[in-house]
């Protein structure tokens, strides 16, 4: 069933995967001498595996490991981010960019509370400033926030001091509706430089990638989503989807259909322990 999964957006040529701290598959950090990890390998596909439990689906998180909260951006500093899950059996992880967006974000939020899954949510600050409920019930629910910068730009375009105020700002709005700070970030358009990785370092985050793009924000359809999402399904992926940035109607309803499809595949829908 599966078919292999899309490359990152073409502006992303530093993404790559060597596995690191056993949690998700990533560029060594730059500290000399150390070996980089061999690669994940995929499993078997989805099909073979036979329908599991209910209780199977249930949040395991895939890791007791913690980025530390703030720090120096000193080595390690990862030059590449974090593209799937290495060592996790057959789990997967879902993301969703851009939000949080009333229109869309609570069915996606109802569709997960429904399956008793999490996911990450790595919401804009502009968005996420006037929608602080939805960041509260996020995390109530167990899913993970992540900072998605403030007004979404290219990040190698900006000098550091404005990737500084784009990430920061939206760590602040974050911490001051949560409690604490995101650990995780993401580049828009998955266009990540030196820079960004430095900062997201003081700040305390780790980068998160993905290995699947659903290409909803094209809406392209419900029924092309869900088997881009299926086909690239796979041990250890990471799944990029939207919740906001135009209309995520799709995006809503896809996620009602493939994820029953993945969990009676025998999946697991995680998140990195916070």
């Amino acid at each position: 069933m599966l078919r292999g999964r899309r490359s990152v957006l073409r502006i992303v040529a530093c993404l790559g995967a060597a596995a690191t701290a056993g949690l998700l598959v990533s560029e060594r950090a730059q500290t000399p001498g150390r070996p980089a990890a061999p690669r994940t390998v995929g499993g078997p596909p989805a099909a073979a595996a036979p329908p599991a439990k209910a209780s199977v689906y249930r949040l395991q998180p895939m890791t007791a490991y913690t980025p530390p909260r703030f720090r120096r951006a000193v080595p390690p500093v990862r030059r590449r981010p974090f593209l799937r899950m290495s060592g996790a059996g057959r789990t997967m992880v879902l993301t969703f960019d851009d939000g949080p967006d009333p229109r869309y974000t609570p069915g996606i939020l109802s569709t997960l509370r429904e399956y008793d899954v999490r996911a990450m949510f790595f919401v804009c600050g502009e968005m996420a400033t006037d929608n602080r409920d939805l960041l509260r019930e996020m995390a109530d629910a167990g899913h993970v926030v992540g900072n998605h910068t403030w007004s979404h730009p290219l990040i190698p375009k900006l000098p550091p001091s404005r990737i500084r105020e784009e990430l920061g700002r939206t760590s602040e709005v974050i911490e001051k509706t949560l409690g604490t700070p995101p650990l995780w970030y993401r580049a828009p358009f998955g266009a990540w430089n030196r820079h960004s990785f430095e900062i997201g370092a003081e700040l305390g985050m780790e980068p998160l990638a993905w290995t699947v793009d659903s290409r909803d924000w094209t809406e392209p359809g419900t029924r092309t989503i869900v088997r881009r999402v299926l086909d690239g399904a796979g041990p250890g992926v990471v799944v990029l989807s939207h919740d906001a940035g135009g209309d995520r109607s799709q995006s809503v309803a896809a996620l009602r259909d493939y994820l029953p499809e993945l969990l009676g595949a025998g999946y697991r829908i995680t998140v990195p322990r916070r």
